[in-house]
């Protein structure tokens, strides 16, 4: 029997952009997930998430009749725990893809910085305000992606998806739209949550795991003290920066097999 993964993306990236990983996740897994999380009126982005950890819940309910695995990247991998202190009876285990726990002094640190505005100087925040969000053709838009630095590390595949379903067509001229809203996306950013370190004070009723990026300016931001507390030190790394799912999505899948045995082993 297979395992059920529900995937949560990363800010600013659709579900369908990680479509080669999960290709190959589909031998042993079945997948599934929100397409573009915080787009729906009905769980508007708020300070700490508590709504889009409502959307996770909501679909986790609608869509499956028995506990699942949650897995996440980066925004996808804190909904995921999040989701699973809510509601640990729906869930088998996390596996947080670079998404470090932010805890005790560095929590108080992003308090104060978003209070007085310095998180957004400090995070992606400021460039996704006047992120690009309309390109001639797809090819237009595969070159602007392919020549900075970040996306040329991708995998060609992925980067492809990207495009793909990151910025689909929105008209006849073959004009290229970018699908994720630039404004929730910045205030994704703008209100990440600085309570998720009290709230595994005493622990978290699932097992948790990480895969973190050796390369990843978020990891070495955060730090991995509180983290390796709520896995038990159940950590792994893949070469790479804080978007090594897209850089390297088959290592990263196998990976995330690994670590659903081990999870299971310890459950």
């Amino acid at each position: 029997m297979k395992n059920i993964i529900h995937f949560s993306h990363a800010n600013g990236f659709p579900a369908s952009t990680y479509r080669t990983l999960f290709a190959e996740l589909g031998d042993t897994c079945e997948l599934r997930y929100i397409e573009r999380i915080g787009h729906d009126p009905r769980f508007p982005v708020t300070r700490d998430w508590p709504h889009l950890v409502e959307q996770l819940l909501d679909e986790i309910a609608r869509a499956y009749e028995q506990p699942v695995w949650l897995v996440g990247h980066s925004l996808g991998g804190y909904l995921s725990l999040m989701a699973a202190l809510k509601k640990p009876q729906w869930v088998r285990g996390v596996v947080m893809l670079d998404s470090p726990v932010i805890a005790g002094w560095r929590s108080s640190m992003l308090r104060v910085s978003q209070w007085t505005g310095l998180d957004e100087r400090l995070s992606p925040a400021a460039a996704t305000r006047k992120r690009r969000t309309h390109w001639p053709s797809r090819d237009d838009a595969w070159r602007h992606f392919h020549a900075k630095p970040a996306f040329a590390r991708w995998d060609e595949r992925v980067l492809s998806d990207y495009i793909d379903f990151g910025l689909p067509q929105s008209a006849p001229d073959g004009t290229r739209t970018l699908a994720f809203e630039r404004g929730i996306e910045y205030l994704i950013y703008r209100t990440l949550p600085h309570t998720l370190g009290s709230r595994l004070a005493h622990g978290t009723p699932v097992p948790v795991a990480l895969i973190a990026g050796t390369s990843s300016k978020e990891i070495r931001q955060v730090g991995l003290a509180a983290t390796a507390r709520a896995t038990g030190g159940h950590i792994e790394w893949i070469d790479g920066s804080h978007l090594y799912p897209m850089e390297k999505p088959l290592e990263t899948a196998r990976a995330i097999q690994r670590m659903l045995h081990e999870l299971d082993d310890r459950a």
